[in-house]
């Protein structure tokens, strides 16, 4: 059965996927206290079950031929193309989608952190570009590589179960942190906490950001 439904045993090539994404996640996010350790692990636990299924083996896949009767021979280790029927395009299309999402969360995440940097040399509150959209640009970036590939591109019964954990985590992550600016910054951080949304951006800032630029390249 395992066959039918196209699994690649490339185990070294999950294993090479896994360590070098693990090392980059833990090299930007650079967890310090048990709760950045915690959200990082659940994080962890998301990429492991994620390129396992994707080189390794299609497990999620596999339950849906076992549990719910279905032909194998009509399915694919990806899901969306399983549960569609739409094949290998179907399969071009998440991994375009997917790949754009990603690519899109990491320029968002890596700009994050070079904003809070410059900001923290200078003593100041990040406020301005990203962080004058949302409060917490890296945590976004972060959800947009997970959604693009763990939900939009390969799909798995892990990475879709453990993706609203993902957000709770860093959720309760973000609040502390907030706590804690608070107490250095005091009204000004309680200001901004008022105009500007935590993770996903306010489309009116959205369009006025576009507007800005859009001015700027004219």
């Amino acid at each position: 059965m395992t066959e039918t439904i196209g699994h690649s045993g490339a185990w070294g090539i999950a294993a090479i996927m896994i360590v070098l994404i693990s090392w980059v996640m833990y090299r930007w996010l650079a967890p310090r206290t048990w709760r950045e350790w915690g959200s990082a692990g659940v994080v962890q636990a998301f990429i492991i079950a994620l390129y396992a299924e994707m080189y390794g083996f299609p497990l999620t896949v596999y339950l849906l031929v076992r549990f719910f009767d279905l032909d194998g021979s009509d399915l694919s280790a990806n899901l969306w193309s399983s549960l569609l029927g739409v094949g290998e395009v179907g399969m071009l299309i998440s991994m375009l989608l997917g790949y754009t999402l990603a690519v899109t969360g990491i320029g968002i995440f890596l700009q994050g952190w070079r904003e809070l940097h410059r900001a923290h040399q200078q003593g100041r509150l990040a406020t301005d570009g990203l962080y004058g959209l949302v409060r917490h640009p890296q945590y976004t970036g972060l959800f947009l590589i997970l959604f693009g590939e763990g939900i939009v591109h390969w799909p798995t019964l892990f990475s879709v179960s453990l993706f609203p954990i993902i957000v709770l985590a860093y959720s309760l992550l973000a609040r502390h942190e907030e706590r804690q600016v608070i107490e250095r910054f005091g009204d000004g951080y309680r200001t901004y906490q008022q105009e500007v949304p935590r993770f996903v951006p306010r489309m009116g800032r959205l369009a006025k950001l576009v507007g800005k630029s859009r001015s700027g390249l004219g």
